[in-house]
């Protein structure tokens, strides 16, 4: 270990659950490009949107990535999307940076906040998750279980419904990524469905 290395402070970084950055702490993710990391942070329950993800049929640039949420929600708010605009005017906590999750953050919020004691979906990719620390695995039926988290579980004040939510990244022109949080099945629906989200922020780590 260098000097330099002896020298720099360790980063604590806060566990799954807490309370921090306005919201509550829902893991890691390393955007793929640069190789940095990110602190992804859930808002509470009563900061949930609904509405269209978009226009059916209207592909937007910049709206892709399974790991950058603010980015893709910035996109989406550019080309017209109410649901958008509203996530980024929203400020929790002194807060201004909220978005919709990109995929594989939302896969997160389920794999630590995964309300039901349901059975999960065991199909095509459902879990599988390249950019989280550690790297998410696919979801056996009893794997993840119902989060130790209490104020997260079914009927709790923090819990996510028995229902689909939106990511903010986009399959196609017609169709973007979402999950149910019953059983963690990760699809995609037409743009012109409404949805819920539950939104997000990040904090660079390193």
């Amino acid at each position: 270990m260098s000097a330099v290395e002896k020298a720099a402070p360790a980063v604590t970084i806060p566990a799954i659950g807490q309370a921090y950055g306005g919201g509550f702490v829902t893991g890691i993710t390393r955007e793929p490009a640069t190789g940095k990391r990110f602190l992804n942070i859930t808002a509470g329950a009563e900061h949930e949107l609904v509405g269209k993800w978009g226009e059916y049929g209207v592909k937007i640039e910049g709206a892709d990535s399974f790991t950058d949420s603010l980015a893709n929600t910035q996109a989406m708010a550019a080309a017209g999307s109410e649901l958008a605009a509203k996530a980024l005017a929203l400020s929790i906590g002194g807060h201004n940076d909220w978005a919709i999750p990109a995929r594989d953050v939302q896969e997160l919020q389920y794999r630590h906040f995964k309300p039901t004691t349901e059975e999960n979906w065991e199909s095509s990719r459902n879990g599988d998750n390249p950019h989280s620390e550690p790297v998410g695995q696919l979801y056996s039926a009893e794997d993840p279980l119902q989060t130790v988290h209490v104020a997260f579980q079914e009927g709790g004040p923090e819990a996510f419904r028995d229902t689909w939510y939106w990511s903010s990244s986009q399959r196609s022109a017609y169709y973007a990524f979402s999950m149910h949080f019953d059983d963690g099945y990760q699809f995609n629906y037409a743009k012109s469905y409404e949805l819920r989200v539950r939104p997000v922020r990040s904090e660079l780590i390193d």
